[in-house]
């Protein structure tokens, strides 16, 4: 017994040394440049994958196989200096959300062109020269290889605090760390201090993804599966500590190695009860420290302005082209057109939160999620009709915002993104593991519209109205009284406090309001599929309103609907005309990163302000 738990926890420091080279690059280049970088996860999937063709093609020794792993580290590097000379440099001063966005359209290119190269195949590496064997521990066999992991974080630890501690270059990064607008007014040349650095965190991440090889399969999946766990080891450990990060892999590489022991069921998303818990009750981490500067001061939003006349025709000419035209296209086009609707009002609930009340959700699919699983298990338990059901999707999406809220609203920036993830990450798989109540990953089916609703025309008006109400509420709590102090809180929220606002019950409504619209979409998402699954509520689909909303602007009230048409309708057509959509999608959300950094309804507005 001694033995396996002896086993269990060496392979837990194996995971956890791996997993600190991926955060460390992460929380280095996060902590000077702040940028929440979506794509370290795609450095590491090519280290994996530029490893593998070095390694296979050149000779098998030990030269080869470890020539070969650092010529991948160095590749990687080099793709980071490029992603962050043709695309970061241009768009450091556009919005923290924006510059997230950026990062993500090039996940989207590098997988595409990941399986334009080297296919839709896992890739199976060779062993490492020396290190194939076994030794024994206390009469258990272990792979060698696993130590020589073990070994490698501390060793990249040490390596790193010598950097960071000991040259002129680090003590710089460490103080852009601590404030990189005073080392901007030192005479420091920043650009290229951030390309030195996002050059190391390139590194770190090729690094880990090439060390993999010997150990997993090389596959398209490697990206996004390890970014999300690089995130949690960052926040938990503190964002822009690199002890922290060690010490956050360390707790989490543990737990999981024992977790799968003791709690199996519970192993899908352990990493973000911790994530959750810590972040309770430690808001900054486990080594982090609060941001410097003056507590509570942001800075300032513009107002949102009312709709100028030309947008009011503009919106009531779309309206009448949506009553009128879909029912001329066939069933095809009511389905997407119903979609289509739905998406409008999920990504307004969360411009709701993200615009006015400037709290970031990563996780913003929970509430999606219990919508449509509020009126799926009246279906399938009690056989309720569809009214009944769509009155009770806003009620079970409300009570999860108004628990989650409350804690989530009390946090800020990152740390708020990454809370929301961790509850939205819970719920989803309590939906996929309750196989009982939920169905698990075999979903509730059967859930069909009452019978006047059942045709796909009806369906769609009905969509069509509801989506459209929800939304006209939440603009009109936009520009009301509740409206405006929820912005107070966000721009000044010292201010605001001062005045007699209560931040904390403001936005606690907001979320809980934002969570309520989202279960309404749900709903009658539900309906519009006949059925409900736990991917309802999986990050994907929080990634996809992100995009929404970002794609359309958050500075402007009409920017959710704007992203939502044109995101869903892209992805659409793109989907049904290309098999590299991806690498399409990508490439056009870069272009509009670049061309339009305030987003299509923002652009179209300082447009119309020009003419003015």
């Amino acid at each position: 017994m001694l033995e396996n738990l002896l086993v269990q926890g060496l392979s837990g420091l194996a995971s956890a040394s791996s997993l600190f080279l991926v955060a460390s690059g992460l929380t280095v280049i996060f902590g000077v440049t702040r940028i929440v970088n979506f794509a370290h996860g795609s450095l590491y999937m090519l280290g994996a994958y530029l490893s593998w063709t070095l390694v296979t093609n050149l000779p098998r020794s030990h030269l080869g196989f470890w020539g070969g792993v650092l010529g991948a580290v160095l590749i990687v590097g080099a793709v980071g200096v490029l992603i962050e000379v043709l695309l970061l440099r241009r768009i450091y001063k556009a919005p923290e959300m924006f510059q997230l966005l950026a990062t993500f359209g090039v996940v989207l290119v590098v997988q595409d062109v990941a399986l334009l190269i080297w296919g839709p195949q896992d890739l199976l590496g060779p062993r490492a020269p020396g290190l194939r064997g076994a030794i024994e521990i206390f009469g258990l066999r272990f792979p060698l290889y696993e130590l020589f992991l073990i070994g490698v974080g501390p060793v990249v630890l040490a390596l790193l605090w010598l950097l960071f501690r000991r040259t002129r270059w680090g003590t710089l990064v460490r103080a852009a760390t601590a404030d990189r607008e005073m080392v901007g007014a030192l005479g420091v040349n920043q650009r290229m201090l951030f390309t030195t650095v996002f050059f190391l965190g390139s590194v770190l991440a090729g690094l880990g993804g090439a060390l993999q090889i010997p150990r997993e399969s090389v596959n398209l999946q490697m990206d996004l599966a390890v970014i999300v766990e690089a995130f949690v080891v960052v926040v938990v450990g503190g964002l822009g500590s690199l002890p922290g990060a060690f010490l956050a892999a360390l707790l989490i590489g543990e737990l999981q190695a024992f977790g799968i022991l003791i709690f199996p069921r519970i192993t899908l998303v352990l990493a973000f009860l911790v994530m959750a818990v810590v972040l309770v009750v430690r808001p900054h981490g486990l080594l982090g420290r609060a941001p410097s500067g003056p507590h509570g001061v942001s800075v300032m939003e513009p107002p949102f302005p009312p709709a100028s006349p030309w947008l009011s025709r503009l919106a009531v000419g779309a309206l009448a082209l949506a009553l009128v035209v879909p029912p001329l296209l066939g069933d095809f086009a009511l389905i997407v057109f119903t979609e289509i609707a739905i998406m409008v009002l999920f990504a307004a609930s969360l411009h709701f939160i993200m615009g006015p009340g400037g709290m970031a959700s990563f996780g913003h699919a929970a509430y999606f999620g219990f919508g449509a699983y509020g009126a799926g298990l009246l279906v399938k338990h009690f056989a309720a009709p569809m009214e009944m059901g769509l009155v009770a999707a806003p009620f079970a999406a409300g009570l999860a915002g108004l628990v989650f809220g409350w804690f989530c609203v009390r946090l800020s920036g990152v740390y708020a993104a990454m809370l929301t993830l961790a509850f939205a990450q819970i719920a989803w798989s309590t939906a996929f593991q309750w196989v009982e109540l939920t169905g698990g990953d075999n979903g509730i089916l059967g859930v069909w519209p009452s019978g006047w609703a059942q045709s796909k025309l009806a369906f769609y008006y009905l969509a069509l109205a509801l989506c459209l109400a929800a939304t006209l509420l939440l603009r009109r709590a936009i520009f009301a009284p509740f409206g405006y102090a929820l912005r107070a809180g966000r721009d000044n929220p010292l201010r605001a406090e001062a005045i007699g606002i209560d931040g904390f019950r403001i936005r606690w409504v907001a979320f809980t309001l934002a969570a309520m619209a989202a279960g309404v979409a749900g709903g009658l998402f539900a309906y519009s599929k006949g059925s409900v699954f736990p991917t309802y509520m999986a990050i994907p689909r929080s990634v996809d309103a992100l995009l929404m909303v970002l794609l359309g602007g958050l500075q402007t009230v009409s920017g959710p609907i704007v992203g939502a048409l044109s995101y869903t309708w892209l992805h659409e057509q793109l989907l049904r005309a290309f098999d590299l959509w991806r690498l399409l999608l990508g490439c056009t959300i870069l272009a509009l990163v670049l061309f339009f950094p305030q987003g299509l309804a923002g652009a179209a507005q300082k447009f119309s302000g020009r003419r003015a």
